[in-house]
């Protein structure tokens, strides 16, 4: 089972669908989200989640006061269940004039068109791709992101600790790399 940690949609429980997803087990989830809360880098920010599977990271970043998240996944089950979480988890945005909700977009298509063919600007990119995505196939998509990333945007990367650092390219900087288990996620800024 998969869920929602904080924010306005604590302790949502969220549709994982049937195969072909990995969703980040809320262990991992709540030790990066407590890393980019003290960062202060989730509020108000424009956030990408790729390879989104359930959408468990764009959608937290959403319960936790993101402005807006575009969830993207290629699967077409995956992409439904997307939407189903997203609609969910909106059911409990805070309504004006409480607060104001955030805006939630589901991209059905593969990651590498998206980037190739969006002109929105980013503040955070979740980055969690299947684990069989090659280490080349990995830097083709974080070089096609980097259009889209704002002054000083975040790119989080999650992948089996077994792979490896991806390859960064130019406008990319390592800045953390944080351990949990078989899994490592790599904080890298915009330069």
């Amino acid at each position: 089972m998969s869920r929602i940690i904080s924010g306005f949609a604590d302790n949502l429980s969220l549709v994982v669908p049937k195969v072909g997803t990995r969703p980040t087990s809320d262990r991992v989830r709540e030790a990066l989200f407590s890393s980019l809360d003290a960062r202060d880098e989730i509020r108000g920010r424009r956030v990408l989640d790729l390879y989104a599977g359930t959408g468990g990271l764009g959608l937290e970043a959403a319960s936790r006061g993101a402005a807006s998240v575009v969830l993207v996944e290629k699967a077409p089950a995956a992409a439904k269940v997307l939407r189903r979480n997203a609609d969910s988890v909106l059911s409990r945005a805070p309504k004006p004039p409480r607060g104001t909700p955030p805006r939630v977009d589901v991209v059905a298509q593969p990651v590498r068109s998206f980037l190739t063919g969006s002109g929105a600007l980013v503040d955070l990119v979740f980055f969690d791709p299947p684990y069989e995505l090659s280490a080349a196939d990995l830097a083709d998509d974080l070089t096609a992101l980097l259009p889209l990333l704002d002054d000083e945007a975040l790119v989080v990367v999650e992948r089996a600790s077994r792979d490896g650092e991806p390859v960064w390219p130019a406008g990319l900087t390592l800045d953390v790399k944080k351990q949990y288990g078989d899994t490592t996620v790599w904080f890298a800024l915009r330069d």
